[in-house]
């Protein structure tokens, strides 16, 4: 798959759903391959269920140092470059080389996972240091610690847009699974991610959207035949 580069946009206001729609929101609804490029995000790691106090406290805040960035020119400041655009989507990267499938089930207190939401392309270690002095007024600076300023490419990768609950992924992986398979891919480990096009809050559990990736892929070794590592439900 050919390489990509971060664009950046010439619109008035840069709308990643009408502009990145291959990263974000695929054709079909079936499985798709993609190439993920570097890209620059605040990130916090965490461990735990998505249900725990623990879990949102890290969402609020990301959303807090990314509308930081994002109302930046009415705080009185302006980063060189910067343009008006819609804040990107949260991201999780969940890893399943846990003990919490044990017992047979998903023991969600076990989870591991590292929560993301992207910035654009003029945001630099500058600007998201700003962000965080900035971010002060509002939360504490060991809570502030806990968020990094990083990059990352997901690089060969398979999704696939899942609708309804999140208990139901599982449906939506096989499907991911037995794609990889027909076209000779492997994952190098285990762990996926997940990108939330849905507000939990406002819509209901069969209309909730989760873009799901699998990254990372490499091809089968010569000689070697799709599926033949034990493949994982997650």
């Amino acid at each position: 798959m050919p390489k990509k580069t971060e664009r950046k946009p010439a619109a008035a206001k840069y709308e990643w759903r009408k502009t990145e729609k291959e990263f974000y929101l695929p054709k079909g609804k079936g499985p798709v391959l993609v190439d993920v490029p570097e890209m620059k995000s605040f990130v916090v790691d965490g461990a735990g269920s998505p249900a725990d106090e623990e879990f949102q406290v890290r969402v609020g805040l990301l959303y807090t140092l990314s509308y930081t960035i994002r109302m930046m020119p009415k705080s009185g400041w302006t980063p060189p470059d910067y343009q008006e655009y819609t804040v990107f989507p949260l991201e999780g990267v969940w890893r399943m080389d846990t003990d919490a499938w044990q017992g047979g089930g998903l023991d969600k207190t076990k989870l591991h996972y590292r929560l993301m939401i992207r910035q654009p392309w003029f945001v630099t270690p500058d600007v998201a240091a700003h962000a965080k002095e900035s971010a002060r007024k509002k939360l504490p600076a060991e809570m502030l610690d806990l968020a990094s300023f990083e990059s990352s490419a997901d690089g060969p990768s398979v999704q696939m847009l899942h609708v309804g609950p999140y208990d139901t992924e599982p449906e939506t992986f096989a499907a991911m699974n037995g794609f990889m398979q027909a076209h000779g891919l492997v994952r190098t480990e285990q762990a996926h991610r997940e990108i939330y096009l849905s507000d939990p809050r406002k819509v209901t559990p069969e209309k909730n959207r989760t873009l799901l990736r699998f990254f990372h892929l490499n091809a089968v070794p010569a000689g070697g035949k799709p599926g033949s590592k034990k493949a994982s439900n997650q």
